[in-house]
């Protein structure tokens, strides 16, 4: 019994329901499945859906990834779902405006590296990866009316973000409605004894619960977790709000970025993204909160932890020495990639270079918006002059400072 109460509370640690009452159930429930998983010799059947809405996962992901990786280091079996099908209705949980639909080209290319990327932080001989699009795309109309047939619309405007644009007039799309069947019947497909998900994603779980009850199975246990906040310290960590931490991205780049996160989320990242022990944390809030510690020690101890996890001890170390080389001391680095391209394609009439076309043709910007933002807010210099304007004076060999670590040097192939 005292390894299923250490599993119980290993696995609830972090979790967040925002109703306590369903923490209570829920943690009930997962002690009494374990119980009877053990009892019949079997692992508890556990995963956690990603919808592929960017091509690379970030820190914000790993929250729930962390937890499958604790639940494979006690045997049981871990689906890693990519929502190929999902994607493509959209998700109205997390935001307030209904999502464009994702093109069904693009997700199956963003799908591709997900499960490559997963296995940073998953066991690749203990996970099973899964792509909703196999069982989905077979259902017929018939089965989708069977399933709403176990939910009102009612029960979908309870939902604040949902309610909050009925009551501002905005549109909701039906198909945003159908959104939890899909999830749900994931579940039932799944057989899940346990699935993990997002605090705002819990009531498209209990929908699983749901629709496995009506498909005869035993309702799944659902364990949320809280959204993270992303380097801006305002709104949930997303690539297309330009605020993540990628798991792919060199080491020196997650070093650096999660050095710029404001101080108030420095214990938030630690307790979410780290297995530092819960009696060092303790002493962690308490410096922060008398002021015996500068931030920025926590900080350093905190992106060594990160890019470890992802990477290495080594390359922990090697990032640590490359912000404080290029970052604290504003030396350039001693390696620069050299990116050789036609400066020509890229000229106005005046002859200057469009720097949000060079930032994107370089990779330091993911996008013309993300390099118009990062314009905007004054962070490009090129050949140490800071950029003000779209339109800019090239000089071939000139190295391009993006943010506080991203450079790259230019050569003009004309």
């Amino acid at each position: 019994m005292e390894s299923i109460d250490k599993q119980v509370s290993l696995y609830m640690q972090g979790s967040e329901f925002g109703d306590p009452q369903i923490k209570e159930m829920m943690t009930g429930e997962l002690k009494q499945r374990l119980i009877e998983a053990k009892t019949e010799g079997r692992p508890l059947r556990v995963y956690c859906g990603y919808d592929v809405t960017a091509p690379d996962l970030h820190l914000g992901h790993t929250i729930t990834m962390r937890k499958l990786r604790q639940f494979q280091e006690f045997g049981h079996d871990v689906t890693f779902l990519i929502g190929t099908f999902t994607t493509l209705i959209g998700d109205p949980s997390d935001r307030d405006e209904a999502r464009s639909v994702a093109l069904r080209e693009q997700v199956t290319k963003n799908a591709q590296t997900y499960a490559e990327q997963a296995f940073k932080i998953l066991d690749p001989q203990k996970t099973s990866v899964r792509y909703n699009y196999e069982w989905l795309s077979k259902l017929s109309f018939a089965d989708v009316i069977s399933m709403a047939s176990f939910f009102t619309v009612q029960q979908f405007l309870t939902r604040d973000r949902l309610r909050n644009r009925y009551e501002k007039n905005d549109p909701i799309w039906l198909r945003e409605l159908l959104y939890p069947l899909a999830q749900g019947y994931d579940a039932v497909t799944l057989q899940a004894d346990v699935q993990l998900g997002a605090t705002e994603q819990l009531f498209n779980l209990m929908a699983g619960r749901r629709l496995q009850e009506a498909f005869g199975q035993k309702p799944q246990v659902c364990i949320t977790f809280p959204v993270l906040v992303g380097t801006d310290g305002v709104q949930k960590m997303s690539k297309s709000v330009g605020n993540y931490i990628g798991i792919a991205e060199p080491p020196e780049d997650i070093y650096g970025k999660t050095m710029s996160i404001p101080d108030m989320l420095i214990m938030q990242y630690f307790e979410l993204l780290t297995d530092v022990p819960d009696e060092e944390l303790a002493e962690f809030r308490k410096q922060l909160e008398n002021g015996s510690v500068n931030p920025m020690v926590l900080k350093k101890r905190l992106a060594g932890e990160i890019v470890t996890q992802l990477y290495s001890e080594k390359e922990a170390k090697e990032a640590d020495e490359h912000f404080e080389k290029v970052v604290q001391k504003k030396e350039l680095p001693e390696e620069i990639k050299e990116h050789r391209l036609s400066f020509k394609a890229l000229r106005f009439s005046t002859g200057e270079v469009d720097v949000r076309r060079l930032l994107t043709a370089t990779g330091t910007a993911a996008s013309a918006s993300e390099a118009s933002r990062l314009i905007n807010q004054g962070a490009v210099e090129i050949g140490g002059k800071k950029v003000t304007r779209y339109q800019f004076q090239v000089s071939s060999g000139s190295v391009v400072k993006v943010g506080k670590h991203r450079f790259v040097k230019v050569i003009n192939t004309d």
